[in-house]
């Protein structure tokens, strides 16, 4: 991975920064670098994020312009649990050139290796497909951020839920 993608993997769970460098790495093999180009963010980062698009009361008033149905505390990435990726429009040789057209087959073969290493992948969400959104969240739900993730993060930090998920992980 390049360095702006592990730089991007310091501040996240260590196992889904682990797969996210076995997906790479797979993709490497066929040709196709990818870039971490979100990984924790604070919960005042989420609400900009999910601010575009939206009036102030939160109403969509360009579709176009949403990139996210979560405010704070409702995505994963509050927890260090998710990251996203996008591919580049050229292999290893050249600077990386994001490609944003998830159309391409491109996106597809990196949605098969990220889920071929045991990531959730939101591109298979029914309602918002999120291409880019890989997660790594063991016994807790896919969608959003439980109550009882809340309550273990206000008891210990990130490193709490952290823990927790390592141990369903040991438990499974």
């Amino acid at each position: 991975m390049d360095p702006v993608s592990e730089s991007r993997l310091c501040g996240i769970y260590p196992q889904l920064a682990e797969k996210v460098r076995r997906m790479a790495s797979a993709l490497e093999i066929e040709g196709v670098v990818i870039r971490v180009v979100q990984s924790l963010r604070t919960w005042s980062e989420q609400d900009i994020l999910y601010s575009r698009g939206r009036d102030a009361g939160g109403h969509i008033v360009n579709r176009s312009a949403v990139v996210t149905n979560c405010p704070g505390g409702k995505s994963y990435h509050n927890f260090g649990l998710a990251v996203d990726c996008v591919p580049s429009n050229h292999g290893p040789e050249f600077p990386f050139d994001p490609d944003w057209n998830s159309s391409h087959d491109v996106w597809k073969k990196m949605v098969s290796a990220g889920v071929a290493v045991g990531l959730d992948s939101g591109a298979t969400w029914r309602t918002f497909h999120d291409f880019p959104h890989f997660q790594f969240t063991g016994r807790f739900p896919e969608g959003e951020p439980s109550q009882e993730i809340h309550e273990i993060y206000q008891r210990g930090g990130i490193q709490a839920v952290w823990d927790e998920v390592t141990n369903s992980l040991i438990l499974a």
